[in-house]
């Protein structure tokens, strides 16, 4: 396949030259009409070629000083944004190498700060929610839009993603905030006190019901109930539920007394839902009621580039300060993470317990006794780390994405399209990341 050469024009020279051609042929045109007109038939055409120059000095240096002042002012915003502590400041620098044509180089520039300002917004609307990947600040734009809303909103995740975080937060930016937030673990309770959980009982209606109790859903009227774990729930009780969400209303258990109650649903599970109704144990009925709104909390080994802010976050939060080394991050990064955010969390307390010093290494971390001598299985998709022994969180990433440029071009021999899809980027920024890091696609296609 023969590459096409590439012309790298400075965008302060293109976008002049065609203000100037286009003056150019307005004053041909006006010319000629002018020289076919009886009144202006003496005019001479000597005159036309004073008329161009003229026309073509005067527009270059007027385009020239109005795109300087257009895109001056903000590429002073960003180079001010570089001094802010709000966002790694790689992101915003600006390719002067001479490879980019200045075209793409600004239009990197819009999308690298309107990246930084759903940052910014994400902090200031989540702070509880801690990550910046690209599946997170989307599944964060779609929960702030949901949660303006009073429809049910099912959220889907494995366990230990913070589903739980994710459903408060649609509490906290919701019209019902203020009212009550009640959460109930489906998986934790009983199948024979659930419904008494839920609903209530009269007293006498069972052994043990020595008084009559309120219910979680009357207790949550006027608010928001969260059934996390749903997918446990007994078909018996579903079909209850199935009846608050249609028809607002219930009756305690042992009792005949309706009641009326106002409350938004959220609810959650980890289990294959569509495989639970093809079982049989959940019913379709009671997903469709639910499932008007849907979120994925992303896994964390889909979402690797928040693992070093988790970790910081982890780390400034406990009461022994403690650093991770370098290698110590790179085995939290390469692992998969079946626990999510959780395991992490848990494995980050265990190694400021145990590590001896103010550094936490890759010795003092759970992962690495558990598959020592494995390391083909922490590393996947044949991504090493072994090369990089620098401290700099950026050196690491920069590793890292090229890594995973090099894997996936592998794996599709060479076809950037395929891999630009893997990797989840258009073709045109794959490209110029294979060009930014010097990636050989002829000899990986070999591979």
């Amino acid at each position: 396949m023969v590459r096409k050469k590439r012309i790298h024009l400075s965008v302060y020279i293109l976008v002049p030259v065609i203000f100037c051609g286009l003056s150019i042929l307005s004053v041909i045109i006006t010319f000629e009409i002018l020289t076919n007109v009886s009144l202006y038939a003496d005019v001479k055409e000597k005159y036309i070629g004073i008329l161009i120059l003229i026309s073509a000095i005067t527009t270059y240096v007027i385009a020239f000083f109005v795109l300087w002042y257009l895109l001056r002012p903000f590429e002073q915003f960003v180079e001010k944004t570089k001094n802010l502590n709000i966002q790694d400041n790689r992101q915003l620098q600006l390719n002067t190498s001479g490879k980019l044509d200045e075209l793409y180089k600004y239009t990197d520039y819009f999308n690298k700060v309107a990246n930084l300002l759903t940052t910014v917004q994400i902090k200031q609307l989540f702070p509880n929610i801690i990550g910046q990947s690209r599946s997170m600040r989307t599944m964060l734009t779609q929960l702030i839009k949901i949660a303006q809303t009073d429809s049910p909103v099912f959220i889907l995740g494995e366990s230990g993603t913070g589903k739980e975080l994710v459903a408060a937060s649609i509490y906290e930016h919701s019209e019902r905030k203020g009212s009550p937030f009640i959460k109930i673990n489906c998986a934790a309770i009983p199948d024979g006190l659930i419904e008494s959980e839920l609903f209530g009982h009269e007293k006498g209606s069972f052994t043990g019901a020595i008084k009559k109790k309120k219910g979680k859903f009357e207790i949550a009227n006027g608010g928001t109930i969260f059934l996390d774990e749903i997918g446990d729930m007994p078909l018996s009780t579903q079909v209850k539920i199935l009846r608050v969400l249609q028809e607002k209303e219930f009756e305690y258990v042992g009792g005949t007394e309706t009641i009326k109650v106002d409350v938004r649903f959220i609810a959650a599970t980890n289990r294959d839902i569509v495989q639970l109704m093809k079982d049989g144990l959940f019913r379709e009925d009671l997903f469709y009621r639910l499932n008007v709104f849907s979120i994925t909390v992303p896994p964390l080994r889909d979402r690797r580039e928040d693992i070093p802010i988790l970790a910081c976050h982890f780390l400034s939060t406990s009461k022994n300060e403690k650093r991770l080394t370098s290698k110590a991050l790179q085995v939290l990064i390469g692992y998969g993470w079946p626990g999510n955010v959780r395991e992490l969390q848990n494995m980050l307390n265990r190694a400021v317990i145990t590590s001896d010093n103010d550094e936490i290494d890759q010795k003092d971390l759970s992962i690495y006794s558990n598959v020592k001598g494995n390391e083909e299985w922490i590393f996947e998709k044949k991504i090493k780390y072994e090369t990089m022994y620098q401290n700099s969180l950026d050196e690491m990433i920069r590793e890292i994405e090229k890594d995973m440029i090099i894997n996936a071009l592998i794996e599709t021999r060479g076809i950037q399209a395929k891999a630009a899809t893997i990797l989840g980027i258009n073709q045109r920024s794959l490209w110029h990341r294979v060009k930014k890091y010097n990636i050989d696609v002829n000899r990986l296609k070999k591979k």
